[in-house]
């Protein structure tokens, strides 16, 4: 099994979407982690953010890339 390391913090489902989409399309293997957390209402979101990316750490630049084209960050 492939290592993956976290890559990138995501902020909303919108933007895990669109990297979903890209990443797939790119053969990228990756990971969207969601921090869900109810019991808290969200909160967690807050400091942590909606969610993040884990991928290869060899595929970090591209990922990074995919995630600048998306967000213009």
């Amino acid at each position: 099994m492939e290592h993956f390391e976290k890559i990138l913090r995501l902020d909303n489902a919108f933007e895990a979407e669109r990297m979903r989409e890209m990443l797939e399309g790119n053969d990228i293997p990756f990971s969207i982690i969601e921090r869900t957390d109810s019991a808290l209402g969200g909160v967690s979101e807050l400091e942590f953010g909606w969610g993040y990316v884990e991928a290869p750490p060899d595929k970090r630049e591209e990922v990074l890339k995919i995630y600048r084209e998306i967000t213009g960050k």
